[in-house]
């Protein structure tokens, strides 16, 4: 089955190919805020213009603006081309790759940098994938205290382990070629956002 990956819930654009757990294609861009420019000519240069049986897209945690664009193009596309489009967190995927990698430790924690100083955190452990934890957006000294795994991945790994002093910290951002790595439950989630913490407008009392 053909899946068409889609990434925007951070500062990289990215976009994959797969048939089943092969990769195709896989275009991975760093734009900060360009997602809306950049993403629909990416999947327009995969093969086939991208199409596929099916649309994974990352719901977040992360950038609300990258969140939306990913959700708006993916389902856009399922609708013209009748596919079902489902979702995927952006800490599992990061947890998921890493966990699958040779080597790997049993447990680790995924950290995304968050709006107000604070820290998109969540736990993961192996065999079987799964959460170890609750997501949770935190300041870093915070997400410290709240962690003890020795490996944290993601846009806010130094921030933690600077806080915590100890550990080690692997800064990477989502790619959406990982998405191979999450076992299908993970990449079957409702195409809605994943906000991570409250909002922050609050209606008038």
């Amino acid at each position: 089955m053909r899946t068409l990956a889609i990434e925007t819930a951070t500062a990289a654009c990215s976009v994959a190919l797969l048939d089943d757990d092969r990769v195709l294609a896989d275009l991975h861009e760093v734009v900060g805020r360009g997602h809306a420019e950049r993403l629909v000519p990416m999947i327009s240069e995969l093969p086939d213009g991208g199409r596929a049986d099916r649309i994974v897209v990352d719901c977040g945690p992360g950038s609300f603006t990258g969140v939306r664009v990913g959700l708006a193009a993916a389902r856009a596309l399922g609708l013209a081309w009748g596919v079902p489009v489902h979702g995927y967190s952006s800490l599992a995927l990061l947890a998921a790759a890493a966990l699958d990698e040779a080597g790997a430790p049993d447990r680790v924690a995924a950290a995304l940098i968050g709006g107000h100083g604070e820290l998109f955190v969540q736990s993961f452990a192996a065999s079987p994938f799964r959460p170890a934890g609750n997501l949770a957006s935190l300041k870093p000294e915070e997400a410290a205290a709240a962690t003890s795994e020795a490996l944290v991945i993601g846009s806010g790994a130094q921030s933690l382990i600077d806080a915590r002093r100890t550990g080690g910290a692997r800064d990477i951002l989502p790619r959406a070629s990982d998405v191979r790595h999450l076992p299908a439950e993970f990449a079957a989630l409702a195409a809605t956002p994943i906000y991570g913490r409250a909002p922050d407008a609050r209606p008038q009392a």
